[in-house]
């Protein structure tokens, strides 16, 4: 199971941004969760899922505006689980809170712990660093054209939508990397899920 612990950054000195967070998660993901997210502590969101994909997705989405450190917890969790994520338990969950305190320290702030260790866990990390790193140096614009593309649209569909020409559209594509994103997503999001069935 993927159990994700994401802390507000500098939230004493922002607004708090958890129901709105909570509500986007349910809106855009939430047919992938076991449970629905929760604030598990004063600026804290957590979720759980048993889906590799999902709980890439969930990171992407919580890291775009460096608003959040964000743990990713792999292990088992206590079956049968409780009636929302915070009355849940197991290793999964200590691993999110290591996790995202570790997080906090990193210039991605994201981390991946697993109840176990392994080669894999690392890279995984290493891979969603570089992942997250490439997203980071993405203009407004690549991610004006990466939303678009996003929501179902062909990039030709969205260079209009944009009221861009065909090249214009390839040009910001290119300078977005949205080619690689879309390639290593399918990659990072298979290879999570196999750590998570591992000794399951």
């Amino acid at each position: 199971m993927f159990v994700i612990t994401a802390d507000q950054v500098n939230s004493r000195e922002s607004e708090d941004a958890v129901a709105e967070t909570i509500a986007a998660l349910n809106s855009a993901i939430g047919e992938g969760l076991t449970l629905p997210p929760d604030r598990s502590a004063g600026d804290e969101v957590q979720l759980l899922t048993a889906d590799g994909s999902t709980a890439l997705d969930a990171i992407l989405r919580l890291t775009r505006t460096r608003g959040w450190s964000v743990g990713l917890g792999i292990g088992d969790v206590r079956r049968p689980l409780g009636a929302s994520i915070r009355e849940s338990t197991g290793p999964a969950f200590v691993a999110a809170r290591a996790a995202v305190e570790r997080a906090k320290n990193k210039s991605t702030r994201f981390a991946l712990e697993r109840d176990a260790d392994g080669v894999e866990v690392k890279d995984a990390e290493a891979f969603i660093d570089l992942l997250l790193l490439l997203r980071g140096r993405r203009t407004e614009e690549g991610w004006q054209l990466y939303d678009l593309r996003m929501s179902g649209l062909t990039q030709a569909d969205a260079a209009k939508r944009l009221g861009i020409s065909p090249q214009a559209a390839s040009d910001r594509a290119q300078a977005a990397e949205l080619k690689a994103e879309f390639a290593v997503t399918e990659g990072l999001a298979r290879l999570l899920h196999r750590i998570g069935t591992e000794d399951s």
